[in-house]
């Protein structure tokens, strides 16, 4: 169900969730345990990418969940979460990605709503079928 030409919030919450836990998945397996910010990029790439095609709320969602992600397991390896100065950093940084994210996702929809749509070709009336009267005479 699209709204506004936006992914509904009941189908874009869900998309955040998966997005961000994949992302952070494919960062982990590619070495973010020892680097977290590569789990950071990857996180707010997702979380901006969702933001562009659904509502400010599931993008919140999304940037919400995305940074209990990060806390719980990037940087806190238990699970539990961490509030410390890198976690509210990156509180600021997945933010930044869903408002980037969404004013792109609007600029997007206003320029698909202003650009001009071509007329569509017109068939032309059938024409009149020959009066009885006149013959066609074939040239050979």
């Amino acid at each position: 169900m699209r709204t506004e030409g936006r992914l509904a919030g009941g189908f874009g919450f869900p998309l955040g969730c998966v997005a961000v836990v994949a992302a952070a998945i494919a960062a982990d397996l590619a070495g973010a345990t020892a680097h977290p910010g590569y789990a950071v990029a990857a996180v707010a790439l997702a979380v901006g990418a969702v933001a562009v095609v659904t509502t400010p709320l599931a993008a919140a969602g999304a940037a919400a969940v995305g940074w209990a992600v990060l806390a719980g397991f990037a940087y806190g390896r238990a699970g539990e979460l961490l509030f410390i100065a890198a976690t509210g950093w990156v509180a600021v940084i997945l933010a930044g990605a869903a408002g980037f994210g969404l004013v792109l996702g609007a600029g997007w929809r206003t320029v698909q709503r202003v650009r001009p749509v071509f007329a569509e070709a017109v068939v032309p009336e059938p024409r009149k079928a020959v009066e009885a009267g006149h013959r066609r005479v074939a040239s050979l």
